[in-house]
């Protein structure tokens, strides 16, 4: 006569050698669009509510596999006992724990209003817990993009937003900005309810401290934007509205630390948060 504990653990251990088989797959998946990634260099990044399924292998929320394996990577997984785990996030030098808060959420209807100078010269400051990243803005290549951030960071829009996703092989990005991200469950869908036109795409490219918008196709710019901490080959699909001045180092550190699933894709290790986001004129 078998127990209900020992049926319970036989449980258990059916549903762990499940997920195992899954995440074995989802790494197979992986390695093919990395491979696939290094070969194209096509990429998708996903921001502003919509999914992005464009032309390549890195994409923030592909509602296929790629959010499958995503949310498979971080799901708990019973250990010989039969009690669930989760990923375990190891702390990172230099990373604090984040302030109190959440993000304010607001939506809006329509791009705000142009009330930058576009021949201004503009500074944001992402200053996140695990460090302060400066960025100088082109208002003058960028207008559109630039006037948005300084109108989101104005509303407090960014504030104790999480950057929710790392990708370590093939290209190399930090991206953040949505305010419906966690630090363990899957994001990449949201934005402030308004989107708006590519900029600065002729010959754009993306080397090491660029600051480029994510997107879900031609037009769709929201509030999702990323850092490229090493140089990166991608086709000129992503607005480059910035340069970081300082702090690129913070982000490197962020990227050295890997992923919470770790995989080469996923939540960063570090529990990135911005405490502030603000722009500045000057």
């Amino acid at each position: 006569m078998v127990s209900s504990e020992q049926r319970r653990r036989q449980l258990a251990r059916e549903k762990y050698e499940r997920q195992l088989e899954r995440r074995v797959a989802a790494a197979a998946a992986r390695k093919r669009r990395n491979a696939v990634l290094g070969a194209s260099l096509a990429v998708v990044l996903l921001a502003g509510g919509g999914t992005l399924i464009a032309t390549g292998a890195f994409s923030s929320d592909d509602k296929g596999d790629k959010k499958a394996s995503a949310a498979q990577s971080a799901q708990p997984v019973p250990t010989g006992a039969g009690e669930p785990t989760t990923p375990t996030r190891k702390p990172v030098e230099g990373c604090a724990a984040p302030a109190p808060g959440a993000p304010n959420g607001k939506q809006w209807q329509a791009e705000p209003p142009m009330t930058i100078d576009p021949s201004g010269s503009y500074a944001m400051t992402l200053d996140s817990n695990c460090g302060k990243v400066t960025i100088a803005l082109d208002a003058a290549k960028a207008p559109h993009t630039v006037n948005s951030f300084a109108f989101l960071a104005g509303e407090q829009y960014f504030d104790h937003t999480k950057c929710h996703r790392l990708t370590t092989e093939g290209i190399y990005v930090l991206q953040c900005g949505d305010p419906t991200a966690s630090a363990t469950v899957p994001g990449g869908s949201g934005g402030p309810g308004y989107k708006f036109a590519d900029e600065n795409l002729t010959g754009a490219t993306y080397p090491a401290g660029t600051v480029a918008m994510a997107n879900s196709g031609p037009g769709t710019n929201g509030s999702q934007f990323f850092l490229v901490y090493k140089d990166t080959k991608l086709p000129p699909n992503y607005t480059p509205f910035g340069k970081v001045t300082g702090g690129l180092d913070v982000v490197q550190k962020i990227a050295a630390a890997g992923t919470l699933e770790g995989s080469s894709d996923g939540h960063p290790m570090a529990d990135v948060t911005f405490n502030s986001v603000t722009v500045a004129k000057g």
